[in-house]
Parts: C-alpha cells; sequence; structure tokens
C-alpha cells in the first residue's frame, strides 16, 4: 500500500468555484503542490463549460462573472462558450500557476487518523486538514421518471448530452422542463424540427426589467434558507424567473414558448394526459436540472434528514473542516468567487488559529470579487 500524502488543503473540482478557492488560497502564502492540491475530473480546464453544445455561443451566456484577480476581455460573442471559458480559464490556471492535477477522480472522502481526512482518488491518497469540495452539479443530471417511460420508441436525452439543434430536423421533440436550458434548446430547436411542445411542472414565471442587487439578494436568501435547514438545494434560478429578452418575446408571440402541464405518462409514441389528450414525439428532452454532485462525501454522513447537507456560509455544519463553494446559494459564477474567498477565510483560522486567520483576513479583503 502506498502511503498518504499530507496536505493541508484538497479542492476538488476546478471549475468558477473552486479556481477562485485555489487563487485565494495562493493569495494567503500557500503554494500549490506544497500546501494545497487541486483535482479535476475533467480532461481539460473549463468546468462544465467545456461540456456544453456549441450553439451555446459566448453571447447566449446570462451571466458570466469573471473569475477574481482576471477579467475575461475580447470574447467573440459568436464562439462557442464552451471555447470561449475554456481557454479563459487555461489561461487563468497558467497566470497563477495553480497546477491543477486532471483528469482525477476522487471516488470517496473519509476520516482519517490525527484530525485529517482521507481524500481517496485515482491518483492516490491525500490526508488533509480541510477540504474544499467544488463539484458543482454538472455530473449528476436529474431524470424525472414517469409511467411508461421505458416503453418510449423515440429517443431521450438530457441537456447533460443535448447536440444542438441540427440532430432533431424534420423531428417531433417534446421539450421537459421550465429553466433557461429548456427555453434555450426549445427555441433553437423549433427552428428546424417539424413540431415542439414545451411541458412544464409549473408554469414559468418570466422576469421583466433588469435583475438588481436587492432582487439578487432576495433570491440568494431564498436559496441559502434551504441549505441552513439542511434541505438540497435549490438553484439560484429557480427563484429568479426567466429573463423576458427579446429572443424570449418573439417565441412567445409566435407560439414557440406556449407551454403545456406536465403530461400523466409517456406512450411508446409519445406522452399522454389523463384527460385524454395526447402528442406523438420522436424525441423526449428532459431539460429537467441537475443535482448536487457530493456522492464521494457520502462517508463522512454528513446529510441532514431532509436530504441536504447543512451549510452555514461555505462550512458544512456536521464537520468544519470541509466548506462547500459553488453549492446552493453560492451556486452562481458572482457567488461562486465570493464563497472561495469566505471558505479560505474560514480554513485559515481552522488551521492556524484566530490571529494566524485575522492575517489571512487582511490579506483576502482587497480581492476582487
Amino acid at each position: 500500500m502506498v502511503a498518504a500524502r499530507n496536505i493541508d488543503v484538497v479542492v476538488i473540482g476546478a471549475g468558477q468555484a473552486g479556481l477562485s478557492g485555489a487563487y485565494h488560497l495562493r493569495r494567503t502564502g500557500l503554494a500549490p503542490d506544497r500546501d494545497f492540491v487541486v483535482l479535476d475530473h475533467a480532461p481539460h480546464p473549463g468546468g462544465a463549460w467545456q461540456f456544453r453544445w456549441s450553439s451555446l455561443t459566448y453571447g447566449k451566456v446570462h451571466g458570466m462573472h469573471a473569475l477574481p484577480g482576471m477579467e475575461l476581455t475580447g470574447a467573440d460573442d459568436d464562439r462557442p462558450s464552451s471555447e470561449v471559458i475554456g481557454e479563459y480559464f487555461a489561461a487563468y490556471e497558467r497566470a497563477f500557476e495553480l497546477r491543477v492535477h486532471r483528469p482525477v477522480e476522487v471516488s470517496s472522502v473519509r476520516e482519517g487518523v490525527d484530525g485529517r481526512l482521507l481524500v481517496e482518488t485515482s491518483e492516490g491518497t491525500y490526508a488533509t486538514r480541510a477540504l474544499i469540495n467544488a463539484t458543482g452539479t454538472w455530473d449528476r443530471p436529474f431524470w424525472p421518471r414517469y409511467p411508461g417511460q421505458e416503453s418510449f420508441r423515440g429517443r431521450q436525452l438530457h441537456t447533460a448530452t443535448y447536440p444542438g439543434p441540427a440532430e432533431f430536423a424534420g423531428q417531433r421533440v417534446v421539450v421537459v422542463g421550465g429553466g433557461a436550458s429548456g427555453t434555450q434548446h426549445l427555441m433553437e430547436i423549433a427552428e428546424v424540427a417539424a413540431e415542439t411542445y414545451w411541458v412544464t411542472r409549473r408554469p414559468p414565471v418570466f422576469r421583466d426589467g433588469p435583475f438588481d442587487a436587492d432582487r439578487g439578494r432576495a433570491a440568494v436568501a431564498l436559496v441559502e434558507e434551504r441549505v441552513r435547514r439542511g434541505l438540497p438545494p435549490q438553484s439560484v434560478v429557480s427563484v429568479t424567473g426567466l429573463p423576458l429578452t427579446d429572443a424570449v418575446r418573439r417565441a412567445r408571440e409566435t407560439g414557440v414558448l406556449d407551454r403545456l402541464p406536465m403530461f400523466d405518462r409517456i406512450t411508446a409514441d409519445g406522452v399522454a394526459w389523463d384527460d385524454g389528450r395526447t402528442v406523438e414525439a420522436d424525441v423526449i428532452l428532459w431539460a429537467t436540472g441537475f443535482r448536487a454532485a457530493i456522492d464521494h462525501l457520502a462517508p463522512l454522513k454528513l446529510r441532514e434528514p431532509g436530504g441536504g447537507i447543512r451549510v452555514e456560509g461555505t462550512r458544512a455544519v456536521r464537520d468544519a473542516r470541509i466548506h462547500l463553494v459553488g453549492y446552493g446559494p453560492s451556486a452562481s459564477t458572482i457567488g461562486a468567487n465570493r464563497a472561495g474567498r469566505a471558505a479560505v477565510r474560514a480554513i485559515g483560522r481552522l488551521l492556524h488559529g484566530q490571529d494566524a486567520g485575522a492575517k489571512a483576513d487582511a490579506a483576502l479583503a482587497p480581492a476582487v470579487v
């Protein structure tokens, strides 16, 4: 057996939240590969953005906030967001010498000895004093279950494997889900498909006008309250409503965004409602969101009876060594930046005591967020 490698902090995930955490660790004087390590299972820089469909161009991205310490400038709005943000994240990793280890799979985090956590990975085991978990949601697409689902003779796929609109040319497509991805999929598929149908559990809420700071804080507070209670987090987007852009207005006027209530069952040829209505379909596209990818933390028994991990700030209430960033209220890009800094401040106090923690606070105070 190979002995575990001792290290102060392990960061799992190199998306927005993980890179923010790593950046702030460096600002407090910790060195990558000596004091902390960043592990990422993806093959390339870019976090979940690298897996986005090519038709999601950078100009269609809503609310992409720059990473701390380095702006994203001069991006071409017509290029795929996966390329633009992937290149930006790669440049960021180089600029701050974050030395991300990839591809590395983390299988579990469990209790070790001498107060350390054992992080078991495909490149060996780390014995760490603190953990920043920034694994996001992309690896856990949510697939609802409905009667008759296995009988459907057409194709079923999820946003996680959405290929872009071209593959749906001439087909009858049911898009399930009332979030931003569902509306984006629907609007571009409608241009090439024979027919499209939009199905959601609840009537969609469209947001007109600017999304100002007060509305943003109110939305985050609603999500934050859930994680304080140990409930599975909702996305911030789920409580903000859908932005009423010019494209969305046109889609509503032309009938593309005419919403149907959720069907009751799936048939061999489509979907059906208990009132007798049926729709024939070649494809069911599930734009039904994602869940937090935290199964590797299961050995620590952090979940509450409500199904989520109770978090105060970024700290797991059941274990002060563990900080969840990009989780719940910090799932937005700006929220992830702030959460990375908050986690590092708390970890500084955990590792070195209150006096050293105060010095870390001072070092981080001027950070760009």
